[in-house]
């Protein structure tokens, strides 16, 4: 699991039949001092999360799970807004 932020929306009019009514959004990742990390993926959109939110995402056989269909296209899905995160800053600073 691991914290992006939503940076965008993907429209695929042709695709696999599983991701049929299924609303796809394209996810920075982040560090938690709020900085990119990796490349930004595609991840199907669990909750209703919008473009600009930060978010909980998860990736593989864990997304299919959560989707609900294991054999289905989906490698990445959005499972959670994040509120706040809040870090000690005494153990953050020895990372």
């Amino acid at each position: 699991m691991w914290v992006g932020k939503i940076i965008g929306t993907l429209v695929a009019t042709p695709k696999d039949d599983s991701l049929t009514g299924s609303k796809l959004l394209i996810v920075q990742p982040l560090d938690f001092s709020n900085k990119k990390t990796g490349s930004s993926i595609v991840a199907i959109d669990l909750i209703g999360a919008g473009t600009g939110e930060t978010v909980l995402v998860v990736e593989g056989s864990s997304a299919r799970h959560v989707y609900g269909n294991p054999s289905s296209a989906v490698d990445a899905a959005i499972i959670g807004i994040v509120d706040t995160i809040e870090l000690d800053p005494c153990l953050a600073a020895e990372e």
